[in-house]
């Protein structure tokens, strides 16, 4: 059974919430003042004499129930070198098929803000690689949200994260089984983020996507948002594909 969105929400609160407990619990390293004429006895803390301890006293940690994504999802990162062949600037950085494991992977890498131009982050489901030539992605499009210079600093990680979490959540119901993936890029025109379908031809499917997509982002009515197909993409090198379908 699929994740809920609602489930991964929560995690990243309670995950938040068990660091800020750790953190409290951590012993005092301060010194100990020992008035005259009173018998010196071993400090709190980590300065105390070391002691075999009965494994009895240590009860075993409980394993965390973990919560199952619906697939098993690859991150990628892209950092342009023109020097080197495209692929080999595509670099797998992890993979993960839970809840935890995404939070984990998430508050380890730096934001999407941080990155330097010319790089992406892509999140797909294991066996797509985030390139057009791929069987999954070929007769596929993308539904492209582009944005200005200065949003980067101000939404460009809440909306990459808000994509994320469609994603995992399978927040598309049905169809989203045809969602391959996510793209990020951070370029010095404006970034880009998009999600990637696998059937540019099945309209009931991209357009249910679309407006599910725009709405979860918090999008106004007036914000338009277009679909490309690959095909067409590919074939427009130096400009940009005219849109498929609009929400």
């Amino acid at each position: 059974m699929a994740t809920s969105d609602a489930t991964i929400r929560a995690e990243k609160a309670e995950a938040g919430e068990r660091k800020e407990e750790a953190e409290k619990e951590k012993p005092s390293e301060a010194g100990v003042e020992v008035p005259p004429g009173e018998e010196v006895s071993d400090p709190p803390g980590p300065l105390q004499t070391p002691r075999k301890k009965d494994h009895r006293e240590c009860p075993l940690e409980v394993p965390r129930e973990q919560h199952p994504l619906q697939y098993r999802w690859v991150l990628w990162f892209f950092k342009n070198d023109r020097s080197r062949p495209w692929q080999d600037n595509l670099q797998l950085v992890t993979t993960f098929n839970t809840v935890e494991e995404f939070w984990s992977t998430y508050s380890h890498i730096k934001l999407a803000s941080k990155l330097s131009s010319g790089c992406d982050y892509a999140l797909f489901k294991e066996g797509i690689r985030p390139m057009w030539e791929d069987n999954r992605n070929k007769r596929g499009g993308r539904w492209l949200l582009s944005l200005a210079k200065q949003q980067r600093h101000i939404e460009l990680d809440r909306l990459w994260l808000e994509t994320l979490l469609c994603l995992l959540g399978e927040s598309f119901e049905r169809y989203s089984k045809e969602v391959c993936g996510a793209v990020v890029n951070i370029r010095t025109k404006g970034d880009k983020i998009a999600v990637w379908t696998s059937e540019a031809e099945n309209q009931a499917g991209v357009m249910h996507i679309g407006h599910v997509y725009k709405e979860r982002l918090g999008l106004s009515s007036k914000t338009i948002i277009g679909y490309q197909a690959h095909a067409d993409t590919a074939a427009k090198s130096n400009s940009l594909a005219k849109n498929k379908f609009v929400v």
